[in-house]
């Protein structure tokens, strides 16, 4: 499986950014091959408007199977589900700490957005 996390570092121990389209970047986990890929998300993060959607396209394009953030608005959640992509909302500290809350089955896939529209 592979996982984006909203991150604000390009390691596990990296805190989880609880914005989905403003985050500075997305932390891609590739459990089955241990793998770490850093996609930078810096054009969106000072987006005037449509971060959120333009995020979730950068994500379509990375073959990922899940998202796990703090919030996402309806626009970028509407477009990661119309591809198949689960959102998870999450509050742990570390990107670490949230993959192991995925894997003990702690958190629970998102049927909705859960913050509003341009959302900060």
């Amino acid at each position: 499986m592979k996982i984006a996390f909203t991150a604000t570092g390009d390691s596990l121990a990296a805190p989880l950014d609880p914005r989905f389209g403003r985050a500075p970047g997305f932390l891609i986990y590739d459990d089955e091959a241990g793998s770490l890929k850093s996609v930078n998300n810096e054009q969106n993060l000072n987006a005037a408007q449509g971060a959120g959607i333009q995020s979730a396209l950068l994500l379509c394009k990375q073959d990922i199977d899940c998202v796990v953030t703090g919030h996402c608005g309806p626009k970028a959640f509407q477009t990661l589900t119309a591809a198949n992509i689960k959102v998870y909302p999450c509050k742990a500290k570390t990107i670490e700490e949230a993959y192991a809350q995925l894997k003990a089955g702690e958190l629970t896939a998102a049927e909705a957005a859960n913050a509003e529209a341009h959302w900060v």
